[in-house]
């Protein structure tokens, strides 16, 4: 199958890139981390129009955000809500335009009225109801990641182990999370992907390890890694509460499950997470 994925230089767009590919789908790839010419907010933008025409199946990944710590400020900011709204009316109305079947990436933020991410999410997931798409809500997909910067509570907790050692967490760690592994993720996607005829637009499809996890708990996985190859960090809980995903009413739906399920516990796909990072600091272990 000829597959577009939009975003593709993202954590879970690069994990689904090379999952596809390995699965012997033919890939098209685009993110404007490859090139200018790959922007989504550039309006008009014959390249996308091309990657989307030529597509049999879209996943639109793409969003202009990070994880909590780069988020928490950004999703307040005129960039973040234009960069969107531009990405979205443009991939969205191509996807019109030329009847394809695709997958949005919403997230489980998306009830969330007082997060303009959430917002922004939930408008695309509308978006994609009217076009009969298929939203996905991902539930805090983690991996490798390029983008520090931006980078999710693991990869973020794990940079910081190596490059600095004893740190304070943002929040006092004792919020909730379901964490997925990012190959989890990408079995999921293509699962939704070979049988998109079986749900429907407005079907719940949370992705998702419909497990939680206090951050607390993750910080203390991350600090047995650091003990297995003999370097002590210490993760001390800070003083203040979550306030990026603090709506008690989200929950998980496990809808999903009749077709695909999580096989990756919390220790063991940290553990890869950790190993594959470790790599880039063997110079400092």
């Amino acid at each position: 199958m000829k597959v577009t994925v939009l975003g593709s230089s993202g954590q879970i767009g690069a994990y689904l890139t090379e999952y596809l590919r390995g699965k012997g789908h033919e890939v098209t790839e685009f993110d404007v981390a490859r090139h200018h010419g790959e922007d989504l907010t550039q309006i008009p933008n014959h390249n996308l129009d091309r990657a989307i025409k030529n597509a049999d199946f879209v996943f639109f990944l793409a969003f202009d955000v990070g994880g909590s710590r780069y988020l928490k400020k950004y999703q307040h900011t005129f960039k973040f809500i234009d960069n969107n709204t531009r990405m979205m009316a443009q991939t969205f109305g191509l996807l019109e335009k030329y009847h394809k079947r695709f997958v949005f990436a919403s997230s489980q933020m998306s009830n969330m009225s007082y997060s303009p991410y959430g917002v922004m999410k939930r408008v695309g997931e509308m978006y994609t109801t009217t076009l009969k798409g298929l939203t996905v809500k991902f539930w805090n997909v983690y991996g490798i990641e390029t983008d520090l910067e931006k980078a999710h509570v693991i990869t973020d907790f794990i940079r910081k182990g190596f490059e600095e050692g004893d740190f304070e967490m943002m929040t006092d760690g004792t919020e909730e999370r379901q964490f997925l592994y990012a190959e989890d993720c990408c079995e999921a996607l293509e699962t939704v992907m070979e049988n998109f005829t079986d749900f429907k637009p407005e079907d719940p499809l949370h992705i998702t390890s419909f497990h939680s996890t206090t951050i607390k708990d993750v910080a203390s996985i991350i600090m047995g890694q650091f003990r297995l190859i003999g370097k002590e960090v210490h993760i001390k809980p800070g003083l203040a509460k979550d306030s990026v995903q603090m709506d008690k009413r989200n929950e998980a739906d496990s809808y999903i499950m009749g077709w695909w399920l999580p096989k990756t516990n919390m220790q063991d796909g940290i553990a890869k997470v950790f190993n594959k990072m470790k790599k880039n600091y063997d110079d400092i272990v």
